[in-house]
């Protein structure tokens, strides 16, 4: 090991008990001589946690090892899998998905066609909810919960059909708005900051009470004085910041859209807002995670949603539409995120996993993950099981997957597909070729969330920071986890004990000017190519120099680290510099979600939109095109 690495704490016994867990053990196995194969080493147990629970489990999560080899050997290599061995199985619908998306579509089946219906879900990683992942943490006493992929619930978005779900499980948005306290970097015990990184930036500066999005406080000039960039880049950032006017009065509200749509958000700061490229530059990472996309690749219209200082230049006297420091927007929350709803989908589906739960202590409850595939129940929901052939068959469908070693095969009535577009074409290959040309269209964004278990947040208090923004590093921002203390979780912002960490980001494109998809699928190999290590050794370096100055001991104070690597992330939705008009009904999206026979597609994909509502509005279409 490096000395800079041994520096860093990468030596200590953090997240090593979870190393097997990042490799497939049936090649660890392979590559070991007969007779001299041994078990690896058993994982510490945490006190009232059944061991290998997989919310727990640290270390690469995500898209893991193991969840993933299968499609991409059908997908990438075109391995063919044959002769699959028929369980004595049958079923009235088969869901391939276990995300909120195949969830809801179970559910949804059960309503319609009677709660005897019997309903088999599909899922090939170790635990269900899709990207809605629970990460929970006991490592430093009291649990600790943070999220893994999908976190917010837009409720002012929701269709009837949503709000009517969640009236159903008991959600109420009310009560978890009485309990939100979390904003993205603007909690009550600091402020956001940016932190420029020497290894990027040739020295280190922290600068506290500046945003990107807007709200910065009084010296802003001061402030933007000690950014280590050029003195050229300083002046116009502070010119820009102070700027208040109309660029173009006097034009009509199209021609204001169309000049808008048509120039990206750093294109407009550097043609309309005079910054240079090196300024303009600190500005691309502030969507990476909030998007998936850079601010180098989307419109400057599409960036007014987004909440980055444009408005000052369009006779607004305040710099964003937010105002704050809040990406988030209106939204109310889980402390793990979207997947207490996956969780409570799975309990109104299968209620022996949990006996008791209910919207107000979900967050709260063990799953016994033991009751998942019980043939007792009507519903079984069966993990580690990568789906590899669908389709249609005597009146009905047959769907093959693999299990381990195993090639199987299961009959059913109906199937729902609540997977990724851009695999159903290996899946189904008999589908029409427009719709998987549709369906190969849709290249879904690659979004990374790490979780890194602080032993306690005093050295974000003592320098008075709720969050940051990271131009410089792979994940392009960070912020504690407190505040969210809904469905029976309570840590609040005055508990200075053990805490989550959050970095969020994507990884940038190795040619930013490439057509959009292709820097998606650029984007995407990067991240598959990088291993746990890769990512230790990122957030240790970042939190080192954050926070050491304020004392945080980097070999001492980081407890658990859980990488949320999404290669597959966020659905494709439609940007202004890279895509078309299309007629009603034309868009890529609405021809790949069109039902085959018996086989019916929901997820989020279908609604070209990455939004936990729209994979639930998208479950509820699906399931009500199957015949009766």
């Amino acid at each position: 090991m490096k000395a800079s690495d041994r520096k860093l704490g990468m030596d200590r016994d953090i997240g090593r008990r979870d190393f097997l867990h990042d490799l497939s053990l049936a090649a660890l196995a392979v590559a070991l001589p007969a007779g001299s194969r041994a078990e690896p080493t058993a994982p510490r147990p945490l006190p009232g946690v059944p061991a290998g629970y997989p919310p727990t489990r640290t270390g690469m999560r995500g898209s893991h090892a193991g969840a993933f080899e299968t499609a991409h050997a059908l997908a990438r290599e075109g391995k063919v899998f044959r002769d699959p061995v028929d369980l004595d199985e049958e079923y009235d619908l088969v869901v391939v998905g276990g995300g909120i998306s195949g969830l809801a579509a179970a559910y949804y089946y059960r309503k319609r066609f009677g709660p005897d219906a019997r309903v088999l879900i599909l899922e090939n990683h170790d635990d269900f909810g899709g990207h809605a992942r629970r990460n929970e943490f006991h490592q430093g006493g009291a649990m600790r919960l943070s999220w893994g992929g999908t976190m917010n619930l837009e409720y002012p978005m929701f269709s009837d059909t949503v709000n009517a779900l969640l009236e159903e499980l008991g959600v109420r948005i009310d009560e978890l708005l009485e309990g939100y306290d979390f904003r993205y970097g603007n909690g009550p015990k600091g402020k956001p900051a940016v932190y420029f990184d020497p290894e990027t930036y040739g020295r280190r500066e922290l600068i506290r009470g500046f945003s990107f999005r807007g709200g910065n406080s009084d010296g802003l000039d001061d402030k933007i004085d000690r950014f280590p960039l050029s003195e050229k880049s300083r002046e116009t950032l502070k010119a820009f910041y102070a700027r208040r006017e109309n660029l173009f009065a006097g034009r009509s509200d199209a021609e204001v859209e169309r000049i808008l749509s048509g120039v990206s958000y750093t294109g407009f700061l550097k043609k309309y807002g005079g910054l240079t490229d090196e300024a303009a530059e600190l500005f691309v990472k502030t969507t990476h995670g909030y998007w998936g996309v850079g601010a180098d690749s989307l419109s400057a219209a599409e960036c007014i949603g987004a909440g980055l200082p444009i408005m000052h230049l369009l006779g607004s006297p305040a710099l964003s539409g937010s105002g704050d420091d809040d990406p988030g927007g209106e939204v109310a929350m889980f402390p793990d995120g979207n997947a207490s709803l996956a969780r409570l989908l799975v309990h109104a589906l299968i209620p022996a996993v949990a006996p008791g739960s209910r919207a107000g202590n979900i967050a709260l409850a063990r799953f016994d993950y033991a009751k998942l595939d019980d043939a007792a129940h009507p519903v079984r929901l069966r993990l580690n099981a990568t789906v590899v052939a669908a389709g249609n068959d005597d009146g009905g469908t047959r769907v093959s997957y693999v299990s381990g070693d195993r090639l199987l095969r299961v009959k059913s009535r109906h199937t729902v597909l609540a997977c990724y577009h851009s695999i159903i074409p290996h899946l189904c290959p008999e589908l029409p070729e427009p719709q998987k040309k549709a369906q190969k269209y849709q290249v879904k964004r690659p979004l990374i969330l790490t979780n890194v278990l602080l032993r306690d947040s005093v050295a974000f208090d003592r320098l008075g920071l709720s969050g940051a923004y990271c131009p410089g590093r792979l994940h392009g921002a960070l912020w504690p986890v407190k505040g969210v203390n809904t469905a029976g979780y309570r840590h609040g912002w005055e508990d200075d004990g053990a805490v989550p960490v959050m970095f969020w980001g994507s990884v940038a494109p190795p040619d930013p000017g490439a057509p959009i998809r292709e820097q998606h699928r650029a984007s995407r190999a990067l991240l598959q190519s990088m291993n746990f290590e890769d990512f230790e050794r990122e957030v240790r370096t970042v939190l080192d120099g954050m926070l050491g100055p304020a004392g945080f001991d980097v070999r001492e104070d980081i407890l658990a680290i859980t990488v949320n690597r999404w290669p597959h992330g966020y659905a494709y939705d439609y940007l202004d510099l890279w895509d078309p008009e299309w007629p009603e009904g034309q868009a890529p999206h609405e021809i790949a979600r069109r039902p085959f026979g018996n086989i019916a597609i929901a997820n989020a994909d279908a609604g070209a939109d990455a939004y936990t509502h729209v994979a639930i509005d998208e479950a509820w279409r699906a399931v009500g095109e199957l015949g009766g």
